[in-house]
């Protein structure tokens, strides 16, 4: 893994916005913009690293499974935060009934340096961002200055064939909804959706737009409609589930919720069962089920314990963009939260001249797919990060 600076390409940020890029540049505090796609610097990795990493993220996966498991079977929905019976019942039945459920895909932040191994510092399998970037500028990126080279990433193809391969799960003889948030002042939201609706549409699915203030309750039947009070009977939502199940429809949401079999009236994608690989309560999961493993970091729900020593990251369970997160040095005394937090050993973001880095590695159904790298000026990557493409060479 290798930093290299390069001269932008000239009009570059026309390109990327023609590539589905909305918002290249990023408004700072002081009201000046910089670029958000900074194609000013590149990363450099050979083929033996990255099939190392795709092999981490594949495992990681499979352990975040079996800890979602481990959460249902013992019962450790408190621990995330998860304390309505009706909201618990509906993510265990979900997890029970998964295979017959849609889910697409998630979002691994990693850390590497590119010599030591990758180690987990968090999973977004509900509402992860930064897809569109990883998936299509920085691919074009390649081919137009690296020709005939590669590049981590089967993103495109992989989220149209797991359209394919789900299409039968989706109720027939409606279109699948694609919803945003109007609330999303940046676009980040609409934007990551318009691309998912385009794959779905070129795995031959029939679909239709909606924004999650737009959507309906038609009390007479008891169902969610559209704007022309037709029926949402399939829908794919860039929003959190801790917001659906607790806003002023979540009791509708429940009542009228599709987890598998037809029970229900509204196909929610991403599934329910998503809130458990969402939370942050799940690296203290994982470290009670994988002691000293080599990918993640130590870390606990009821404090800093021996992490006091070495430094620690206290990250809201339901945190996002960084928001909310402290960092601790060795020797800090513990420092009260008004919420529930996940306590997880400080590691900080490997430094390439100045730039801090997060990998975060995709997964698309059960499989690695892609990869985009983020940079900030800080220890925390935050909504100022910067996205910067790769190479494999």
């Amino acid at each position: 893994m290798e930093r290299r600076t390069t001269t932008p390409r000239p009009g570059w940020q026309q390109t990327v916005e023609e590539q589905g890029l909305i918002y290249p540049l990023t408004r700072y505090p002081d009201g000046s913009l910089r670029p958000y796609w900074d194609e000013s610097a590149y990363y450099v990795f050979g083929l033996p690293e990255i099939e190392a990493l795709e092999e981490v993220v594949e495992e990681l996966h499979r352990m975040c499974l079996a800890a979602a498991e481990h959460i249902v079977t013992e019962d450790r929905f408190a621990d995330l935060g998860i304390t309505d019976p009706r909201v618990a019942r509906a993510v265990a039945e979900a997890w029970h009934r998964r295979a017959e459920l849609p889910s697409l895909y998630g979002r691994f932040d990693l850390h590497y340096d590119g010599t030591g191994p990758a180690r987990l510092l968090e999973y977004n399998a509900d509402t992860p961002t930064s897809l569109v970037e990883a998936a299509s500028p920085q691919w074009f990126w390649m081919e137009e200055r690296f020709p005939g080279a590669d590049q981590w990433n089967s993103l495109h193809e992989r989220l149209i064939d797991a359209w394919k391969n789900q299409a039968a799960l989706l109720p027939p003889g409606s279109p699948l909804y694609f919803a945003y948030s109007s609330a999303d002042e940046l676009g980040e939201d609409l934007m990551t959706v318009a691309y998912l609706k385009e794959t779905a549409e070129q795995a031959g699915l029939a679909t239709d737009w909606i924004s999650m203030e737009e959507i309906g309750w038609d009390r007479l039947s008891g169902r969610f409609v559209d704007q022309r009070l037709r029926f949402i009977r399939s829908i794919f939502k860039l929003y959190p589930w801790e917001w659906l199940t607790t806003d002023r429809f979540s009791g509708h949401v429940l009542d009228t919720l599709d987890n598998g079999g037809g029970t229900g009236s509204t196909l929610w994608i991403e599934p329910a069962w998503k809130m458990l690989l969402s939370n942050k309560a799940l690296l203290a999961i994982l470290w009670d089920l994988y002691p000293d493993h080599p990918n993640l970091l130590p870390a606990y729900l009821d404090g800093p314990r021996e992490l006091a020593a070495t430094g620690w990251v206290a990250k809201p369970l339901l945190g996002r963009e960084g928001a909310g997160v402290t960092i601790h040095e060795p020797g800090t005394d513990p420092a009260p939260r008004d919420e529930p937090c996940c306590y997880q050993q400080l590691a900080p973001l490997p430094d390439f001249d100045g730039n801090r880095v997060v990998l975060g590695a995709w997964v698309v159904e059960n499989e690695s797919a892609g990869l985009g790298i983020r940079e900030s000026s800080g220890l925390i990557t935050d909504e100022y990060a910067r996205f910067l493409p790769h190479v494999i060479l």
